[in-house]
This record gives structure tokens, sequence and C-alpha cells, in this order.
């Protein structure tokens, strides 16, 4: 059997996919916080909030309804992204041109109500959702389930997708123009307001996404988001705050990281994303990605 450092190589392959699939998730989850922060300036401490109930309304839908979980990937994150506009519109319209710890107290705020109304409806435990891809494909050097591929591929399609829609795009670039200078693009006529409630929309769907992704390969449970999106802000910082591809690469990279990290040296394996972090903003307190100001 080969060792890679004195590591067998399907439990070192085995560690690498998993930490795969959580960059995959670190890259989804930071891509909708990165397109809310660039274009509303706005830390959205809502996002594991949005992220949880993403996987309890696919869980919901088919509980309840029997909806199966391919129309689940469809249907949640739409139905989210809805939500969000009107949370954009009729909550966080208001706190634009004020301080910064308004935004910050309201979707911190809405994150501990959400997840105290999930904690009282369903428990804290968790409620088990039926893998969709039961299954794998032996490797040779590994095993690889169906549904943990599934993941990674639907992540990278995903992300480069958005990366595409907003660099590559007229509607992207009335987007970052947006960001730039919004009294200039008013008087081209175009709406910045309803770009802005898009933008927001567009974010809480990824999150949703990302959700519903997650829920297959562990329970769904209330706090599955509250312990992510530290982490997940982390990627955001390093990556560079507003930078699309830096989350994307920052958000998959530290996810093998991470896990090499718990092959080597386990006990570090908690702090090491922060460590980089702490690193990178010495170094480029702009993020590995990000502009200077």
């Amino acid at each position: 059997m080969t060792d890679i450092f004195g590591i067998p190589l399907p439990a070192f392959m085995g560690q690498l996919t998993l930490g795969l699939i959580n960059g995959a998730f670190y890259a989804v989850l930071s891509l909708g916080l990165t397109v809310i922060f660039g274009m509303l300036r706005v830390i959205n401490f809502t996002h594991g909030a949005q992220f949880t109930l993403g996987a309890f309304g696919a869980w919901m839908l088919l509980h309840y309804l029997k909806v199966p979980y391919w129309a689940s990937l469809v249907i949640v994150p739409l139905v989210m992204a809805l939500l969000g506009g009107l949370v954009e519109r009729l909550l966080l319209k208001r706190l634009y041109e004020m301080n910064h710890l308004f935004q910050l107290l309201l979707t911190f705020g809405l994150a501990q109500m959400i997840e105290g109304t999930l904690a009282v409806l369903y428990g804290s435990s968790g409620k088990p959702f039926d893998n969709p891809m039961p299954g794998g494909m032996d490797l040779g050097f590994m095993f690889m389930p169906y549904y943990r591929a599934w993941v990674v591929v639907a992540s990278l399609v995903v992300c480069l997708g958005t990366w595409w829609a907003i660099e590559r795009t007229r509607l992207g670039a009335y987007l970052r123009a947006s960001t730039d200078n919004p009294d200039l693009v008013r008087t081209f006529g175009i709406p910045v307001p309803r770009l802005m409630t898009l933008t927001y929309a567009f974010g809480v769907g990824l999150a949703a996404l990302a959700g519903v992704l997650a829920g297959p390969i562990d329970q769904v449970k209330p706090s599955m988001g509250s312990g992510l999106i530290i982490t997940v802000f982390a990627v955001v910082v390093i990556g560079g705050m507003g930078s699309i591809m830096g989350s994307i690469v920052t958000g998959f990279t530290l996810g093998l990281l991470e896990a090499l990290t718990k092959v080597y040296y386990p006990p570090a394996s908690s702090v090491v994303i922060f460590l980089v972090m702490a690193a990178v903003i010495l170094v480029k307190p702009a993020g590995l990605f990000g502009r200077q100001p």
C-alpha cells in the first residue's frame, strides 16, 4: 500500500476529498457574501441562517410534500431569493445611509430569530435527510461516493457561472458600475435600487443552494449555519472583500488546507484558516485578490 508522508493513500485521498467538499461549501457561501458586500457594502450575518433555511426548506418539501431533492435544488433557492428581496426592500434598504453597525445588528438579529425558531419547531438534534444518490465508484486508491462528487461538480459550476455572469455580461457590468459610481449609473436611467435588491436576492439564493447541497451530507439542524459562517467570513477576508474569483479560489484552497492539517496535525485543523487570515491581513490587508482602497 502506497504511503504519502507516512499516511496510507486511501486515507490521504479520502481526507482530501472531504476537504474538497468543505471547500465547495466555503466557496459557494463566501461567494454569496462577496456578491452582497461588493454591491451593497453590507456584511450579511444572516447568511448562515439562510444556508440553514435552504437545508430545512429541502427537508420540509421532501418530508411534508414528497417533493424530490432534485426539484428542491431549483425551488428552494428561488423561494429564498424572493424572501431575501423582501428583506432588502423592507429592512436593509432603510439602513444604507446609516452606520454599518445598524446593518450588522439587523442581520445578526435576523439570524438569531431564524435559528431560534427552527430550534423550537424541530429541536436541536437534527433531522435525517436521505441521500438522493446512494452508492459510489471504486477508483482503485479510494471509494468516491456519487453524491459527494456531485456536490463538488455542482459547486464548481455555480461558482464559475456566477463569476462569468458578473465579469462577462452586461448585467454584471451594470452591477460593477453601480458599486463604483451609483450616481453616474442613475443618470443613464439604470434602476440602481432594483439592482441592489436583485443582488441581495441572488446572494441569499446562493446560500440556500449551498444549504440544499449540504442537507444529505449531514443531519439538517438549526445550528448548521452558525457553525460554518465564521469560517466563511474568514475565507472572504483572505480572498478579498468584494473579489468574486478570490472567494472561489480561496474557498477550495482553504478546504484542502484544512483537510491536510487534519491528516498531519489534527489539533491545528480548527484554527489553521484563522492563522492564514491573520498572516494575510498583516501582509496584504485587502486580501489576496482584493483591491487596495
